[in-house]
């Protein structure tokens, strides 16, 4: 099928399609990362590379999400201003530990939490569907800050799940789905931004590899953010469940059997 490639510009498809399909779940709920991760580690790069380089294409579609949300409104502005540099000062802590410290032993919390998250939204099914949010003050602030400072290095650090565990958060400030999913484009794009500088700064990035991924990813997450916003808040909570349920069997597969 691609014999008519050169060898040398495979891998940099591949990956343009990989990210085309991260990019689009990513820009509705997160979880893009369960896609462009593990294409990106199959180039046999080393890992701090490929987190580095995935990284760098990741930006790119958190940012095009993240542009189509705010022009649609579908964002707390005033909210988000204020957590930007929390998530995007703790995901550049992150991201220096994760080159310095395997982040293996995370993963039973991080299924442990995926597990919680996913049955408080199956149980409690009007949940997220109609916004309750009024002003973030108070004790509600001070949840919000330790959120986007909790998974802005828990991003920089290992990442699977943030934009789910972003929206669970938004939710639970409430927030419906999908201005919680708007909301967590921001964050998203803060710590993408915050850790791929510590990436780039310890030249643990592939430009060539991530910029092929990017492609993609801007295509993506243009078609899903316009889709999760013409769709609205039913079809942001069918694929966050879908997305939910995805990681749960891929980090348990990974952690029990691989």
């Amino acid at each position: 099928m691609f014999e008519s490639i050169d060898s040398s510009m495979l891998v940099p498809v591949l990956l343009f399609f990989a990210g085309l399909l991260a990019g689009f779940v990513d820009s509705i709920v997160g979880g893009g990362g369960l896609i462009s991760v593990p294409a990106m580690l199959l180039t046999n790069l080393p890992p701090s590379v490929a987190l580095g380089s995935n990284r760098l294409s990741s930006i790119f579609g958190a940012l095009t999400a993240m542009i189509n949300f705010i022009k649609q409104r579908k964002v707390d502005i005033q909210l988000v201003r204020k957590l930007f540099f929390i998530t995007f000062f703790s995901s550049m802590i992150g991201a220096y530990l994760v080159i310095l410290i395997p982040p293996l032993y995370l993963k039973p919390i991080i299924i442990f939490l995926l597990i919680t998250v996913l049955l408080f939204v199956l149980f409690k099914k009007d949940w997220g569907e109609v916004s309750t949010y009024t002003k973030a003050t108070g004790r509600r602030f001070v949840l919000l800050v330790m959120m986007a400072l909790s998974i802005g290095f828990y991003d920089g650090f290992i990442g699977p799940g943030t934009g789910t565990f972003l929206i669970f958060g938004f939710i639970f400030a409430g927030f419906d789905f999908l201005l919680a999913s708007g909301n967590a484009k921001v964050l998203n794009f803060a710590s993408n931004l915050g850790s791929l500088l510590i990436f780039i700064a310890m030249d643990h990035v592939n430009y060539v590899y991530g910029l092929s991924a990017a492609v993609g990813q801007i295509i993506g997450a243009t078609i899903g953010s316009r889709m999760a916003i013409r769709k609205g808040t039913g079809f942001v909570r069918l694929v966050f469940i879908v997305m939910t349920v995805s990681m749960l069997m891929k980090l348990m597969y990974d952690y029990f059997i691989g």
